[in-house]
């Protein structure tokens, strides 16, 4: 039997972005099969859906729908480079009310769970600590629980790597040359340690990784920080290359996003995952862990920041099973 899939729009209601907005969605199953459905919120921020489709097979083997989109500002939602260094427009407050819109527009959002990764399992935490009344289980993959302590992990994540890579790091930082081939060719064996183990990378993560460095607006704007920098005619400002990669320096309007005083409102039973050499690391995790009543947490032994990729059967079995609990 094929797999139903359907897609659309959500318009949204945004008088500042000075323009018609509409997020883009893809439902994979029926929302009417009487399974709870199960959202996935893409990470970034300013990434696609494209990295989570492996998820599909949640639908495929384990009947559970599955509802990806791409959040306001990246893939087949509607884009606003314009609206770049806007640090009032590109807010958590905008995605919170993006994500409730769609829940609304599909009619499930008095029931449904959530899978969020990385931004995305931040963005679905602040959600959960509002206690919505829809929301039955929660699933938090690869988030820190502040960005104070994924700086912090990040940088000791460095210094496992060779030698060469972070003198090369060092000096193209220090030299303000982090837009150098060997500065990129530096972060790149970051990316291979710690982002994604699997070579090559498979298409759907390129695809993702393509289409943020096409249009990084919302990327930029909120984790990075900020010179001149041009996106479709618009021009606006970009990490200062004397900081070095955003993975060490969060410079960008998330740069003091914590959870830490507010998990303990997450009131839904929630399953925590990560990988052994995630950018996440156990100790950005654990306040979840620590703050959470109802929590369980996984950790992926051979995967980095992206199990769901790297140990995909694994990822869905443990999704699935604390899902049809």
């Amino acid at each position: 039997m094929s797999l139903s899939i359907s897609e659309g729009y959500k318009e949204l209601d945004i008088p500042s972005a000075g323009k018609p907005c509409r997020t883009w969605y893809r439902v994979y199953g029926s929302l009417s099969s009487g399974k709870r459905p199960l959202v996935a919120l893409h990470g970034g921020p300013g990434c696609t859906h494209d990295y989570l489709t492996d998820l599909t097979a949640l639908t495929s083997k384990y009947n559970i729908p599955l509802v990806l989109y791409d959040q306001l500002g990246s893939g087949n939602s509607t884009r606003l480079p314009e609206k770049a260094g806007d640090t009032t427009f590109w807010t958590e407050d905008l995605f919170l009310s993006e994500l409730h819109a769609l829940l609304v527009h599909l009619g499930i959002q008095n029931d449904h769970d959530l899978l969020g990764h990385s931004w995305g399992g931040m963005l679905a935490s602040r959600h959960a600590s509002k206690q919505p009344k829809g929301l039955h289980r929660l699933i938090i993959c690869s988030s820190p629980c502040s960005m104070g302590l994924w700086v912090e992990a990040a940088s000791k994540l460095r210094e496992q790597l060779p030698k060469e890579i972070q003198e090369a790091l060092t000096k193209h930082e220090t030299e303000g040359t982090t837009d150098s081939d060997g500065y990129k060719e530096a972060v790149e064996v970051f990316y291979n340690h710690f982002l994604c183990t699997k070579k090559p990378w498979p298409d759907n993560l390129k695809r993702t990784m393509g289409l943020l460095e096409q249009d990084p607006t919302v990327y930029l704007t909120m984790y990075v920080g900020f010179l001149s920098f041009s996106v479709e005619n618009a021009v606006f400002d970009v990490f200062d290359g004397r900081n070095g990669p955003s993975e060490f320096f969060v410079t960008g309007s998330l740069k003091t996003w914590s959870m830490v005083e507010d998990a303990h409102r997450i009131n839904v039973p929630t399953l925590l995952t990560n990988g052994r050499m995630d950018e996440a690391q156990d100790s950005t995790v654990f306040p979840f862990f620590d703050g959470i009543p109802k929590v369980k947490w996984v950790t992926f032994e051979n995967s980095s920041h992206t199990p769901h990729i790297e140990e995909t059967e694994r990822f869905l079995k443990v999704v699935a099973d604390f899902s049809t609990l």
